[in-house]
């Protein structure tokens, strides 16, 4: 994931990370707060329906995306935890080096609130408390929580800049 020109950060010497943080820290307590709430007025297996198509729910993920080693044993949850310090700390870094590229930044930012969000819930309560379920014909597409919506985003957004990245340099 290094940065090199012609899209390395010229500005690095004026650019200040703490947007960046700040952003990150938004997403994390939105994502605490939301789960929170959860926590507080609605049991496990709980759902109520706001639309044709979406429902707000408790469930548990022990497992990762998708409910990865979900039924693992209980040895995923430090796993898991484990990858995620180590991801935030990789992505502390690279805001350092690089906070005057915007979309870079705020991709990493969301995806490191995120992040920091999930691992909070595995720490606090050995899984990750989901609670948007968006459902079609009868599907329901795996319950998630405003940590994986802000990692998604972040993820797409870094796609986008290397690909923006790319073709600049051409």
């Amino acid at each position: 994931m290094a940065r090199t020109k012609p899209y390395a950060d010229a500005s690095r010497t004026r650019a200040s990370t703490w947007p960046w943080l700040g952003w990150a820290l938004v997403i994390l307590i939105a994502d605490q707060v939301t789960k929170t709430l959860i926590l507080n007025r609605y049991q496990l297996g709980d759902a109520t329906t706001l639309t044709s198509f979406f429902n707000i729910v408790r469930a548990h993920n022990t497992g990762a995306a998708f409910s990865f080693l979900a039924q693992a044993g209980g040895w995923q949850r430090w796993l898991f935890t484990g990858f995620g310090v180590v991801a935030a700390l990789f992505m502390l870094w690279q805001l350092r080096a690089h906070p005057g590229q915007k979309l870079f930044s705020f991709s990493l930012a969301s995806i490191l609130g995120g992040a920091v969000g999930n691992v909070v819930d595995r720490l606090m309560h050995g899984y990750v408390v989901d609670f948007l379920d968006f459902h079609w014909a009868g599907s329901h597409f795996p319950a998630f929580n405003v940590a994986d919506a802000a990692i998604t985003v972040g993820a797409v957004c870094l796609i986008l800049d290397e690909l923006l990245r790319v073709r600049q340099a051409r």
